[in-house]
């Protein structure tokens, strides 16, 4: 009896929402459209444009030198060896224990203390934005009171991050617009001037969106700076090996700061180095000051995953750890990375020379003085805006330009288009 009168009143509310259309009419209505996100939009605007040539310089993989995508051969050849993989339980969570570990060696070092004595802790990730949320949720949680500081200007995305975890953030100053270089002794100040036991995110090579990284003397002084303060470190890297060339070097910033005794955290992707944008591979992980506080951590971290996305695809991280343990599979990608990272340094070369060559008043030594994916090239939003109107080239607002969509043969024009849109 009591199920047919469950059943007849669910029968009566579901007629009753579906002829009462005005109840269905102001549900959303206060819902506004999002702003453009300043990086995908230059995508998007790119695409809508039915011009055949024309230059998409907003895109933040890396391209050829005929602008197509690429896997690199020790995917491919790691594709291979694990075809015959079945994905089962336990194979994905081997992979996870075996992944973290391997991110860890990469960003500290194969022969750290921090892997000797397990004072990490870690989880795979969905690349660098979803290892950075997932540590600023973390964040949130153990030090609800607490900012972060992210550079000016920083990745864009950054901002977003922290924000909708609800986590304050502040600024610190990185980049002078005039030199086109760092702001160091500003930067210094900053951190100096924070209260004590602040939280600072920096990127440890490849600065995005500006190419432009301290050196070796100026991260160990703001090492030191972070001891006599008891700041936290995040490192958020995205662009291992992207930078030099060299992937060890560019974990310089982090080894540093490793031996100056600190606790730090790290984002990793994976995207750009391996060519694996798509497959979203990444992982956040926390230096502890022993294997029980990293045993707590790492409880904690999972518990932040479960209820976000329960958890991660397995074929990515099963890529990468076969490539890092392989030791032919290794020296192949850190030969590829080189390839990669050559080609972006001789597009800056061409592209400053061919600029120069025009007579230009400006000044293009920061086109070579930058490393990594991007030249920070200075032109204002207006100068940006007449590229794209007028010679239909693309990039963000800030004037940030891919060097991974400059090629061979798309490099005289884009000079040429720069040099218009500045001469006077």
């Amino acid at each position: 009896m009591k199920m047919k009168m469950w059943s007849r009143n669910v029968r009566c509310l579901s007629t009753s929402v579906a002829t009462n259309s005005k109840n269905n009419m102001g549900w959303w209505d206060h819902v506004q459209q999002a702003p453009k996100d300043p990086i995908t939009s230059v995508t998007q605007a790119f695409l809508s444009d039915p011009t055949p040539f024309k230059l998409n310089l907003g895109v933040g993989a890396y391209r050829d030198d005929k602008g197509k995508p690429v896997t690199l051969e020790c995917v491919r050849r790691a594709t291979e060896k694990i075809s015959d993989c079945e994905i089962l339980e336990s194979t994905k969570a081997t992979t996870k224990s075996k992944f973290v570990q391997d991110c860890v060696k990469l960003a500290c070092g194969n022969d750290s203390s921090v892997v000797r004595e397990g004072r990490f802790a870690g989880v795979p990730a969905l690349s660098g934005t979803g290892a950075c949320r997932l540590f600023a949720e973390f964040q949130r949680r153990f030090y609800p009171d607490s900012q972060m500081f992210l550079p000016m200007p920083t990745w864009s995305n950054h901002h977003d991050i922290w924000r909708d975890s609800q986590v304050c953030t502040g600024t610190y100053r990185y980049y002078n617009p005039y030199s086109k270089g760092l702001r160091f002794q500003a930067l210094v100040n900053d951190i100096k001037n924070a209260p004590d036991r602040s939280f600072f995110l920096f990127h440890p090579c490849a600065h995005n969106p500006t190419g432009v990284d301290p050196n070796y003397e100026q991260w160990k002084e703001i090492s030191h700076i972070f001891k006599i303060k008891n700041h936290f470190p995040f490192f958020d890297m995205a662009y291992q090996g992207i930078a030099s060339g060299d992937v060890e070097r560019d974990a310089t910033a982090i080894r540093i700061f490793l031996e100056d005794g600190h606790l730090l955290g790290c984002a990793q992707s994976f995207s750009k180095n391996m060519g694996l944008y798509e497959h979203r591979v990444g992982c956040v992980s926390i230096v502890s000051r022993d294997d029980k506080q990293a045993t707590a951590i790492k409880s904690q971290l999972q518990r932040i995953v479960r209820a976000m996305y329960s958890s991660f695809p397995v074929h990515g991280p099963l890529l990468v750890s076969t490539i890092l343990n392989d030791a032919d599979l290794k020296a192949l990608w850190e030969e590829e990375v080189k390839v990669m990272v050559d080609r972006l340094i001789s597009m800056r070369v061409t592209l400053r020379q061919t600029l120069e060559e025009l007579n230009s008043s400006s000044s293009w030594e920061h086109v070579t003085k930058q490393v990594g994916m991007f030249y920070f090239s200075g032109l204002s939003p207006e100068e940006v805006n007449q590229l794209q109107r007028d010679f239909h080239i693309y990039m963000t607002n800030d004037g940030r330009i891919s060097m991974a969509g400059v090629t061979s043969s798309n490099v005289d024009y884009l000079a040429n288009a720069i040099h218009e849109v500045t001469k006077e």
